[in-house]
């Protein structure tokens, strides 16, 4: 696959499934309450937390949901219970990328807002692949801005190409997916917002 390298900046991927595991033990949970909670299987949630790869995005959000937690506390190098607070400031020199992988198929992705509690938009960069990897639906409105390159965007049966500045807001219960058109991943801000929210 041909494309933008990008820099050494990942964040390490194994932090992410071994705060899923910390988190539900400490929870008492086992797999299958996890499994019965976000309606993925227990033997998928057991790779999960073993693997050295991160989910897609959409997997993660379903488990932070499943736990009562942000997703972003996922990322954090020492998980724990949020706190209250009223505004996060993000630098760029301490976004994370988290890389797609070949076992669990998603976006190249860095959330961005990490920290904020009890909010109901979850934004984030992503870099989209170069094939439709699947579609997705869930819950609340989602908003798509094209940073850069170009991108097909499917909603529905119909399709779209974007390119740079281009950006759409849809209803997220519709399936949806887009991928990279050309040489190089498409780069786009993405907002979701859930109507209510489901995380303490």
């Amino acid at each position: 696959m041909s494309g933008k390298r990008f820099s050494d900046d990942s964040i390490d991927e194994r932090l992410i499934s071994g705060n899923i595991k910390k988190i539900r033990t400490s929870k008492k949970m086992t797999l299958q309450d996890l499994a019965d909670r976000t309606g993925l299987t227990k033997g998928y949630l057991s790779k999960v937390e073993r693997s050295d790869k991160a989910p897609p995005y959409s997997t993660l959000n379903k488990i932070a949901g499943a736990l009562s937690v942000e997703v972003t506390t996922l990322f954090n190098s020492t998980a724990g219970p949020v706190h209250d607070g009223t505004i996060v400031f993000g630098r760029k020199k301490d976004d994370k990328l988290v890389r797609e992988s070949s076992d669990l198929a998603g976006y190249d992705y860095t959330v961005l807002g990490a920290g904020k509690p009890g909010r109901n938009m979850e934004p984030f960069l992503i870099y989209a692949p170069f094939s439709l990897q699947k579609m997705y639906e869930h819950e609340g409105e989602e908003f798509f801005y094209v940073l850069e390159g170009r991108l097909e965007f499917h909603y529905g049966e119909t399709k779209y190409t974007m390119e740079a500045g281009d950006h759409v807001y849809f209803d997220s219960r519709i399936p949806h997916s887009g991928f990279s058109l050309g040489d190089t991943k498409a780069k786009l801000l993405v907002v979701i917002y859930f109507y209510k929210r489901n995380r303490q």
